[in-house]
């Protein structure tokens, strides 16, 4: 992916503000990049991604494959902006609708 490319597709937050803000507020967790337009509040699919930003804006690289965790950050940097959108959606659909979810019932079950 590249620098400008979407990483949270439901707040369009890309990879450049995210590091950005990482740099000037310094997160002390990945969590904390939430504050940032809200990215990885949505789906969740983004979290992940979020995580080796997070690392890589931590440990002061230039966002390099090998400078943080070769195995994930490489399949990332990897992937076009095109694939990473359609992971994401196949990553959504699989998820439960909120009207397929079961719902909590307010009255416990009646006992025998």
């Amino acid at each position: 992916m590249n620098i400008d490319d979407t990483v949270c597709h439901c707040f369009h937050v890309t990879a450049r503000k995210l590091l950005n803000w990482a740099r000037l507020h310094g997160p002390r967790v990945a969590s904390q990049l939430s504050d940032c337009g809200g990215a990885g509040t949505g789906c969740g699919w983004c979290v992940p991604f979020l995580k080796l930003i997070f690392q890589r804006a931590r440990a002061g690289t230039s966002g390099q494959p090998d400078e943080v965790c070769p195995t994930e950050s490489a399949a990332f940097d990897r992937l076009t902006a095109a694939e990473y959108a359609e992971l994401r959606a196949a990553y959504v659909r699989s998820k439960p609708s909120r009207c397929e979810r079961p719902a909590v019932s307010e009255t416990p079950p009646a006992e025998e």
